[in-house]
C-alpha cells in the first residue's frame, strides 16, 4: 500500500453555545480535513483546527504546509514504513504543528487499515473506554452555574471551569459552582495563562483557604514562562498542569527537568501528531507524572485519534474530550461513541471512519 494522493477539504459546525476562554471566543469548529489516500483506494483521515492564539496556525496556513511542502514529500511511500513516513512529515518544516498532525493521524489511520488493527491497539491497547470532562466556558457566575448543573444533569461528574479573565471575579465564579453543584464532582480550572505567578499563587491559595475541593489549575500562567510556572508549582498544594507551555516533547522534557509542573496535558495539534504524543506519555511515564488527554475545537476525527492514545496509554490517566459533545452536529461517520461522559473507541481498524458528510474540498 502506497500513499498515491492527498486531499484538503474543510468542515464548518456550528457549536451548541458560544465557547469563551482568557484567550478567545469562538462560534463554531472550522476543521480541515485531509484525506490521505493509498493506491488501493482506502482512505486515512486526519484533521487539524487552525488555533492561532494556541498553536500560531491560521487556515491558509495548515493548508498551504500540507499541500505545497510537506504532503509532496511523503507521496509515492510504503505506508507499512511507518516510522520513514513520520520523520518525514515531522523534518519537512519548522513548526506548523497542526498541518503535521492532520497527515500523522492520516497516515497512522491507514497504517491500522493496512493491519486491521484499531489504533488505540496499535498504542498499547490498555482501555477502550474512558472518561471525559465537560468544559464550562468563562460567563458571569449564574450562567456558568447554570452550565455546570446542566453538565451534571447529563451525566458528567468532571467539570472543567475555564477562568483566567479577572481574579476576583475568578474566585466569584468558582464558589458559586462549587456551592450549586455540591462535594462530589470534580472541578478543573484552566487558566489559559490568564494571570501572573503571584497572582495565580494568591488566588489558587485563596481557593484552597475555601477549601472548594480544585482538583487541578491548569496553565495559569504564559506559556513561555517555565520558571513562573515552576514558582506556582512550588508554592501551592493543589496540583498544576502545564498546557500550552507543554507543546512537544522537547518542551516536556525540558518542563518535568525543572519539576515545573505537576501534570502534562497532551494535544495532538501541539505535538504535531500521534508520533510526537506518544513520545510525550513515555517521558512522562519515565518520570512518574500523569498526563491528560485534551483537544482543541475540532470534528470527531481529531478526538477520536485522541482517544485512541488516550486509550493505549496508561499513563494518561484523564481526559478532557468533550469537543465533539460542544458540537451542533457531527458530520463524522465512525469513529467514537459517547454515551453521557463515556468515551467508547471502536475496533474497526485505524480510527474506524468511514466518510465526513459535508466535506467541501479545497482545490
Amino acid at each position: 500500500m502506497k500513499i498515491k494522493e492527498i486531499k484538503i477539504g474543510k468542515v464548518s459546525i456550528p457549536l451548541k453555545k458560544a465557547f469563551k476562554t482568557a484567550l478567545r471566543e469562538v462560534h463554531s469548529a472550522e476543521d480541515i480535513i485531509i484525506k490521505v489516500i493509498a493506491d488501493t483506494g482506502e482512505v486515512g483521515y486526519g484533521n487539524a483546527p487552525p488555533t492561532a492564539v494556541i498553536t500560531g496556525d491560521s487556515q491558509d496556513s495548515v493548508i498551504a504546509a500540507i499541500r505545497d511542502t510537506i504532503g509532496p514529500k511523503i507521496i509515492g511511500m510504503e505506508v507499512d514504513n511507518l516510522e520513514r513516513i513520520l520523520t518525514t512529515i515531522e523534518g519537512a518544516m519548522l513548526h506548523n504543528h497542526s498541518a503535521k498532525a492532520a497527515l500523522d493521524i492520516a497516515v497512522h489511520d491507514l497504517f491500522g487499515k493496512l493491519y486491521g488493527i484499531p489504533l488505540y491497539k496499535l498504542f498499547g491497547g490498555y482501555r477502550s473506554t474512558m472518561t471525559t470532562d465537560l468544559t464550562i466556558s468563562v460567563n458571569a457566575p449564574e450562567e456558568m452555574v447554570r452550565d455546570s448543573l446542566e453538565a451534571i444533569a447529563e451525566g458528567y461528574t468532571e467539570l472543567k471551569l475555564k477562568v483566567g479573565t479577572d481574579v476576583q471575579m475568578d474566585i466569584k465564579r468558582v464558589k458559586a459552582i462549587r456551592q450549586a453543584i455540591g462535594s462530589e464532582v470534580k472541578i478543573r480550572l484552566d487558566a489559559n495563562q490568564g494571570w501572573l505567578p503571584k497572582e495565580a499563587v494568591r488566588i489558587i491559595r485563596k481557593f484552597e483557604d475555601m477549601d472548594l475541593g480544585i482538583e487541578l489549575i491548569e496553565q495559569p500562567v504564559k506559556a513561555h514562562d517555565f520558571a513562573g510556572l515552576k514558582f506556582v508549582t512550588d508554592n501551592v498544594e493543589t496540583n498544576i498542569m502545564a498546557d500550552e507551555s507543554s507543546f512537544g516533547p522537547y518542551e516536556v522534557f525540558t518542563l518535568l527537568s525543572m519539576r515545573a509542573c505537576d501534570l502534562i496535558n497532551i494535544k495532538l495539534m501541539k505535538a504535531g501528531g500521534l508520533h510526537n504524543a506518544a513520545k510525550i506519555a513515555n517521558i512522562a511515564e519515565t518520570m512518574g507524572v500523569q498526563c491528560m488527554m485534551g483537544c482543541m475545537l475540532e470534528s470527531k476525527v481529531g478526538i477520536t485519534a485522541a482517544a485512541s492514545i488516550a486509550g493505549g496509554k496508561k499513563i494518561i490517566t484523564k481526559t478532557d474530550l468533550d469537543a465533539a459533545v460542544l458540537l451542533a452536529a457531527d458530520p463524522v461517520v465512525g469513529g467514537v461513541s459517547f454515551t453521557k461522559n463515556q468515551i467508547r473507541l471502536s475496533d474497526a481498524p485505524g480510527l474506524g471512519i468511514t466518510d465526513v458528510h459535508g466535506w467541501q474540498e479545497i482545490l
